[in-house]
């Protein structure tokens, strides 16, 4: 059966409009992924542009100037907000584990990009072997704490729920002491 020559131009015209349609959708639910992947095609490093961080709501308390004093969570753990690359994330604190590891979605809020061939590492954790992306994060602050040059792993997309501040970080502390329920941490 052949079609007329109208009818094929209306087909023609209907599949141009579901596919401008799809990719519309397609570049909304997958915008932040897009940009992400735009950014670091074209070199540009969007964790250099200037930022202020918000003010957050944080569980450390501040005692004096290079302190902190973190409260244990119902569940014992010790949470807080942190600036990673001066971008709030949330992180928990974890003396067990040997190294700071960003979730892959707080990675990116940190302006940390990596691509697929950069999980190179290997780590054991609770769950088993998983693949990392060896990083250097440019800073880290928690409360009046920042240090610098810390080295860091990111997780694969959807590996970890919650990003750990390990003993890259803890482990240059002077101080890092848990007294009563209180974490204490000092510079």
């Amino acid at each position: 059966m052949r079609l007329s020559s109208g009818v094929r131009l209306a087909l023609s015209e209907a599949a141009r409009w579901l596919l401008v349609s799809a990719m519309m959708l397609g570049s909304i639910v997958w915008f932040d992924e897009l940009k992400a992947g735009a950014s670091y095609a074209l070199g540009l490093r969007l964790d250099t542009l200037p930022v202020q961080p918000a003010p957050i709501e944080t569980a450390a308390d501040r005692t004096s100037p290079g302190t902190v004093e973190l409260s244990a969570g119902a569940r014992g753990h010790f949470t807080a907000a942190a600036f990673v690359n001066g971008r709030p994330i949330q992180v928990l604190v974890d003396t067990g584990a040997s190294m700071v590891a960003l979730s892959y979605e707080d990675a990116e809020r940190a302006g940390v990009f990596v691509r697929p061939g950069d999980f190179t590492g290997r780590v054991r954790t609770a769950n088993g072997i998983a693949r990392v992306a060896p990083v250097v994060l440019d800073s880290v602050s928690i409360g009046d704490i920042t240090l610098y040059d810390i080295d860091a792993a990111v997780s694969e997309p959807g590996q970890l729920g919650t990003t750990l501040l390990g003993m890259t970080f803890i482990g240059r502390l002077s101080r890092a002491e848990m007294r009563g329920g209180v974490l204490i941490l000092q510079e």
